[in-house]
């Protein structure tokens, strides 16, 4: 009998940490979010179902434009889903998330450097003996004598 009451105390504990876990209010509380999920599990199980009838797989994937649907729209479904989880997520813990930040900072970085070197003459001469070595100078002394044209 005690063993029983544990167990019922344990149930009771784990029903009260999933009740307010935020993942799980997110889902309770959001429609489109289920239907994201049940799509997604739809579209991945339609695309195994179509993987796994005896055809080569790797065929399937380049020639069936059915199973191409299935499994982009299985893509699509999940990050969705898994977006509308961080969202809800962050809303909850009070964070904002800093999207894309090193994103920009590398391109900014990188248009910002083509600029310099499309601009500057000195940048490019700097980066191109950075990456080939520095240009020797050299004269050039012709070995062959001059002539008149004669042939002698």
């Amino acid at each position: 009998m005690a063993s029983a009451k544990k167990k019922a105390a344990k149930a009771q504990k784990a029903a009260l940490q999933a009740r307010y876990n935020p993942y799980v209010q997110k889902i309770v509380d959001d429609e489109d979010l289920r239907s994201e999920i049940v799509q997604a599990y739809e579209s991945s199980r339609d695309a195994f179902n179509r993987l796994s009838n005896g055809k080569s797989p790797s065929k399937q994937l380049f020639d069936d434009k059915k199973l191409q649907k299935d499994l982009k729209q299985a893509a699509e479904s999940i990050r969705d889903a898994t977006v509308a989880l961080r969202e809800a997520s962050d809303q909850i813990r009070g964070k904002r998330r800093r999207k894309g930040r090193l994103g920009r900072l590398l391109v900014l970085g990188v248009i910002g450097a083509g600029v310099t070197l499309a601009v500057s003459e000195s940048a490019r001469k700097t980066v191109m003996d950075a990456l080939f070595g520095a240009e020797e100078e050299f004269e050039y002394t012709s070995t062959t004598s001059a002539g008149n044209g004669s042939g002698t």
